[in-house]
């Protein structure tokens, strides 16, 4: 483990405090349109854990809607990461550390533990935690597959926003922005299926995100959140 100066101790103590702050101000100015809702209010009140699906350019807002403590979500290793996971952990919710290229397979567990045994909703990123942008990895499908909890797609765009300059452009809509809410239809995969199977249903996993990316930046009247990301 990499040992922390003070100042970066200090940092992480005060920076995930005070963008909870700033971001609650934020958030309560935008306009939320929904569309899909009648899916996320079906999952929510079964009483049954399910996996929410995301896209890593949404990931800040959508930290808004992971209300309660009934969550758990897969976090980068990196540094930067650091500060999301002890934003999330201020808002009652656990995080698990891992990416594709390390500690990868044992956050994967750690996240079914959590939802096996503590019946916790898991919220994952399709892309991971380094893309390429916008395609689906393996993760949300093998996790569904295991533990037998519907997949919820789920996608936001905003009417006016800023794009930050890393891999994902990463969005942030800005003051008093529509933002447009589509959940899809809850998609279950079924136990022990092959690689084969595994590949082709995150296949069509990322057709139903990029299907549903589509619509909800179209109701703006655009293709996306920015040419950078190739589709």
């Amino acid at each position: 483990m990499a040992v922390r100066s003070f100042g970066q101790k200090l940092l992480f103590a005060i920076v995930p405090r005070l963008y909870s702050v700033l971001s609650k101000l934020l958030f309560c100015t935008y306009r939320a349109e929904f569309s899909g809702q009648q899916h996320f209010d079906q999952l929510s009140s079964s009483g049954k854990p399910f996996i929410g699906v995301i896209w890593h350019y949404s990931v800040l807002y959508t930290l808004s809607h992971m209300k309660g403590k009934n969550w758990v979500a897969m976090v980068s290793t990196s540094g930067d990461a650091e500060y999301i996971s002890r934003f999330l952990n201020l808002s009652g919710i656990t995080t698990v550390r891992g990416s594709s290229n390390r500690g990868g397979s044992a956050a994967l567990r750690a996240l079914l533990t959590q939802m096996k045994r503590y019946g916790k909703n898991a919220a994952i990123v399709a892309d991971g935690s380094q893309g390429p942008p916008l395609k689906a990895q393996p993760g949300a499908i093998l996790a569904a597959s295991i533990t037998q909890a519907p997949l919820l797609p789920f996608i936001w765009a905003a009417e006016r926003y800023w794009s930050v300059n890393s891999w994902d452009r990463t969005v942030i809509p800005k003051p008093f922005s529509r933002v447009r809410i589509v959940y899809g239809k809850p998609v279950m995969v079924p136990p022990k299926i092959n690689a084969g199977e595994i590949e082709q249903r995150t296949h069509d996993l990322e057709k139903r995100l990029l299907d549903l990316y589509t619509e909800a930046w179209g109701a703006f009247g655009v293709q996306g959140h920015g040419p950078e990301v190739e589709r």
